[in-house]
Formats: C-alpha cells, sequence, structure tokens
C-alpha cells in the first residue's frame, strides 16, 4: 500500500511539474492576440474556418485513443487496464454523441459544423478536405483538394505524427494538455455580446462553447487527467516525452492562431 501511495505521489508532481512548465505558453494561447481583432460575425467566421479543423482532429486523436487503449475488433479481448478503458470510453460517449440544442444526437464536430453553417461561415472547404481523405487517404492530396490553410495543414500533421507514434502515452497527453480547454473569457464575453444582437446568427456557437465549458473544459478534462496519470505512471522517461510532444502541441496551437490573425489583420488594413 505505501508504494502506491509513493507512486500516485509521484504521478501528481509529475503532472504538476509539466504544468508548470507549459504555462507560459498556454498563457500565449489564452492571451492572443487574434481574440482582439474578432469584432464582428465575419471576423468570427474566418475564425471558424481555421478552428474547424482542430476541432475535427481532435476527434481523430480520441477516436486513436479508444482503439489503442480498448478493443474495438472482433474477436474481443480485454485490453489493457479497465479504468483506462472506462475513462476514455466515457469521453468518447460525450464527445461523439452529445445532445445539440434540440436534445438531437450529434458529435461536437457535427455541432461545430451546424454553428457554421448557422453563421453563414464557408463549410465546403472542411467538407471537401474530408471527402478527399475518405476517397484516397491521403493528407498532402486532400490538403490540395480543398485549399486548407498552412497553418491547419501543419497543426493536423503534428497531430497525426502523434497518432503514427503508437504511443497512447503522447496521444492521451496532448489530448489532455494541449487541446480544447483554452477558450479566454474576452472571448467567451464577446460571443455573448454578439448573440444579443444576432441571436439567429450565432445560437449555436454560443451553445457549442457553453456545452464545450460544461462538459470538455470540467468532467472530461479530470477524466484526461486521470488516463494520462494512469498511461505515464512514475516513468521519468515517459514523462520526458510527453512534456515535449506537449510543448510542440501548444505551439502548433500557436501558430495555428498565428493564420488566423494574419488573415485578420489583412482584412483590417484592407480597410
Amino acid at each position: 500500500m505505501q508504494g502506491f501511495v509513493f507512486i500516485k505521489m509521484n504521478m501528481n508532481e509529475s503532472i504538476a511539474r509539466l504544468q508548470k512548465n507549459i504555462e507560459p505558453l498556454r498563457q500565449q494561447i489564452i492571451n492572443h492576440p487574434v481574440y482582439g481583432l474578432i469584432k464582428d460575425i465575419e471576423d468570427l467566421k474566418i475564425f471558424m474556418q481555421y478552428h474547424v479543423y482542430a476541432v475535427w482532429d481532435f476527434m481523430s486523436l480520441l477516436k486513436t485513443l479508444q482503439n489503442e487503449l480498448t478493443c474495438t475488433q472482433v474477436p474481443w479481448f480485454p485490453v489493457g487496464n479497465a479504468d483506462t478503458r472506462f475513462l476514455i470510453n466515457e469521453i468518447v460517449v460525450g464527445e461523439e454523441a452529445d445532445v445539440d440544442l434540440n436534445g438531437e444526437r450529434k458529435s461536437h464536430f457535427e455541432l461545430y459544423l451546424s454553428a457554421m453553417a448557422q453563421c453563414g461561415a464557408n463549410t465546403a472547404e472542411i467538407q471537401n478536405f474530408i471527402g478527399a481523405l475518405k476517397t484516397n487517404n491521403n493528407f498532402e492530396q486532400a490538403f490540395l483538394a480543398s485549399a486548407t490553410p498552412q497553418a491547419a495543414q501543419e497543426f493536423i500533421n503534428f497531430t497525426f505524427e502523434i497518432i503514427h507514434s503508437k504511443k497512447a502515452y503522447l496521444q492521451a497527453a496532448i489530448f489532455t494538455f494541449g487541446r480544447e480547454d483554452l477558450i479566454p473569457g474576452m472571448f467567451l464575453t464577446l460571443v455573448n455580446d454578439m448573440h444579443k444582437s444576432f441571436p439567429n446568427d450565432i445560437a449555436i456557437f454560443k451553445y457549442y462553447l457553453e456545452r464545450h465549458i460544461e462538459v470538455d473544459g470540467d468532467h472530461h478534462s479530470h477524466l484526461a487527467l486521470q488516463m494520462t496519470a494512469n498511461l505515464c505512471g512514475d516513468d521519468e522517461q515517459i514523462w520526458a516525452e510527453v512534456e515535449q510532444a506537449t510543448i510542440q502541441s501548444l505551439q502548433k496551437r500557436i501558430a495555428l492562431w498565428d493564420g488566423v490573425y494574419a488573415v485578420l489583420k489583412e482584412k483590417v488594413l484592407a480597410y
């Protein structure tokens, strides 16, 4: 029992150390100047047309974790730790089959597409990307066919490098520490203010953000943290790899926001 407590304390210390080391990058994302350039729905559309790629590859990362940590084939055999299986399966249910404003089941990605359609954002690009990827399973061809922005390409390419690493602890780490819980309060205030003036245009996006904070930012974040701790254990080498991957993941998010910022800045200068 004492040995178990010691290992658990070591994991908690490892998580705390990692969180401390990545905090400056997290603050760069939360305080990114891109949010200050989103002034109206037209600006929000541009933001969403970039962000949707991150929402999509988040789902790909999630399903990779489910494939790695549970048995998704037939015949079925028990895989890994039952606690970890429970954690990832609970997250999958919430992300892949949540409810929309009308109580209908949708994945968070499908909910995001609905939000884009409601406000008039262009969904053709992401739809063309997915369609091309389904057809040829080639990312470069899919990027080309859909004219995916370079920053989004680099973001996705990094995620799939981690996916192809077959290292579940790295996949869990960037899922846990480098993903969708980085929404600043100022952005939420902006969306709420827009909703007051244009309730028929961004009601779904407002709901998406609120649902995201309620589910992803609270309950799922705790589940993901526990899952990552279970996978890393007290292996210092694994925690070192996890820190490096998490840093790279956050840097890719900053670069994605830099891409949106450049487009919005050009739009401002054009007036």
